[in-house]
C-alpha cells in the first residue's frame, strides 16, 4: 500500500499478517528506503512477490548467493517466503527497513 508523502526514495510500507511477528506486528507501518548496497543476512527487506510483482513483501534475508537471496519471515509458522517459492532475485529486493524501525 503507498502511504501519502512517499518519494522514489523512500517508502511507508504496512505489514500485512503475522509472518513478521514478533518483530514487526500485523498493520504496522515502518519506513523503508531504497536499497543502496547489496542485501546482507539478517537485513530486514521489502521484496516483490515472485507470484505478484506489483506486491511487496516484508521478509529477513536468510541467505544470499552470487545473483539471488532467500528471504523468510521471523514467524516462519505462518510465512510465505524462499521455503514455498525459492530464492528471488537481488534485483527484486527494492527496499530495506532501517533496524531502528525493529522491535528488539
Amino acid at each position: 500500500m503507498r502511504l501519502p508523502g512517499q518519494s522514489w526514495w523512500a517508502r511507508q510500507l504496512v505489514i500485512e499478517g503475522p509472518s513478521m511477528l514478533p518483530t514487526l506486528l500485523p498493520g504496522e507501518v515502518v519506513p523503508a528506503f531504497r536499497r543502496w548496497r547489496r542485501p546482507r543476512v539478517g537485513d530486514v527487506v521489502g521484496v516483490r512477490d515472485p507470484r505478484d510483482p506489483a506486491r511487496i513483501l516484508v521478509k529477513r534475508v536468510t541467505k544470499v548467493a552470487a545473483s539471488t537471496v532467500e528471504v523468510q519471515g521471523d514467524n516462519a509458522e505462518f510465512s510465505e517466503d524462499s521455503r514455498l517459492f525459492g530464492p528471488v532475485s537481488v534485483r527484486d529486493v527494492v527496499w530495506r527497513v532501517p533496524p531502528s524501525a525493529l522491535r528488539r
